[in-house]
């Protein structure tokens, strides 16, 4: 009997050295809003690009003190999750400027390290100003077009896992986390409550892509999941009763974050009515103001903003551009730290 139980802990022991360790360490941003250089309201990709910088130089920052401190390792990558640029369908004196504005923020965020001003790679989604679906541009130019090349040729390299039909949504695995990208919101078409900008505002599919990928590449594993797309769960163009049917999609998995873009930044716990397990989601903000460092560990997630401290931004008077003062310095702020469920 001793013998058996003594065998009983190797096997275990063996088990627990087979399971994959979990050490992913990211960051997340959105809304870079590029805009041409001579935008009559001005542009802030200088600040997009300080942002940079500070996102290059993040494995020589410590985690704030609040959650334990200990050198940020380096990330596997960066989530861009739309507003990619300002003007995504917009010809202005003959020029079309969503194309000068998209080779602006391609310039600052390759597909891969070594392409771009960005040291890591991206993965990034559409948001409401990136423009409409392919075919549906008038100016000739099409982001979600460039979009779908870069996403094929990051699915050629082995960066993701799983790419929708149509190009736009992807998944794909960092240890054992499975992480799921959603585009403009995961539902499949605009509510029929919706009336605004039906064109731009097209989900295209990205509710099924979620409930295919979850069952092929997840099951019934428990490991965690984290979804992001530009809309969160506080955006009238994302209606309330899609809201629960994505919910519905994956309540039955281990989701460990949300993430979007879109209105702000913060951090919030939401659920529908009547659902008692609530999602941790994190806002990630604009990147010309800021960017989150997430890490899951072990059973452990935790996360912080950093932002610019000091940064004030002063609106110009009709037809000036705005003003941007900064000191120079960063801050932590929107501190999370909680376990997750096995």
């Amino acid at each position: 009997m001793r013998l058996l139980c003594l065998l009983g802990f190797a096997f275990a022991g063996l088990a627990a050295a087979d399971k994959p360790a979990r050490d992913v360490t990211f960051l997340s941003t959105s809304d870079p809003h590029y805009r041409q250089v001579d935008h009559p309201q001005g542009h802030h990709n200088d600040l997009n690009a300080t942002t940079i910088a500070e996102m290059n130089g993040i494995a020589k920052v410590e985690w704030p003190a609040e959650l334990g401190g200990g050198p940020i390792a380096r990330p596997r990558a960066v989530l861009s999750l739309g507003d990619l640029i300002d003007n995504g369908d917009t010809k202005v004196a003959g020029r079309v400027i969503g194309r000068e504005q998209f080779a602006l923020y391609a310039a600052d965020f390759g597909v891969f390290p070594g392409e771009a001003r960005l040291a890591y790679p991206t993965m990034e989604c559409f948001g409401n100003h990136d423009g409409p679906p392919v075919g549906k541009e008038k100016s000739g130019f099409s982001l979600q077009a460039e979009l779908i090349a870069r996403n094929r040729l990051r699915k050629e390299k082995g960066a993701i896992l799983n790419l929708s039909a149509n190009g736009l949504h992807t998944s794909w695995d960092w240890d054992d986390v499975h992480f799921v990208q959603l585009g403009l919101y995961p539902a499949d078409t605009q509510h029929a409550a919706i009336k605004y900008n039906r064109v731009w505002h097209d989900p295209q599919s990205a509710l099924a892509f979620l409930r295919t990928d979850l069952a092929t590449h997840v099951g019934k594993s428990r490991r965690p999941v984290v979804l992001m797309s530009h809309c969160g769960f506080d955006t009238d163009w994302w209606h309330p009763e899609d809201w629960a049917a994505a919910y519905a999609v994956a309540k039955d998995y281990n989701i460990v974050l949300y993430l979007y873009g879109h209105t702000g930044t913060g951090v919030k716990a939401w659920a529908p009515a009547g659902e008692a397990k609530k999602w941790d989601c994190i806002n990630d903000g604009h990147t010309d103001i800021g960017f989150f460092v997430v890490q899951i560990v072990g059973d452990r997630l935790r996360a912080a903003y950093r932002s610019k401290s000091g940064l004030k931004v002063t609106k110009g008077k009709p037809g000036e551009p705005a003003k941007h003062e900064w000191s120079g310095g960063w801050e932590w702020r929107f501190l999370v730290d909680k376990k997750i469920a096995e």
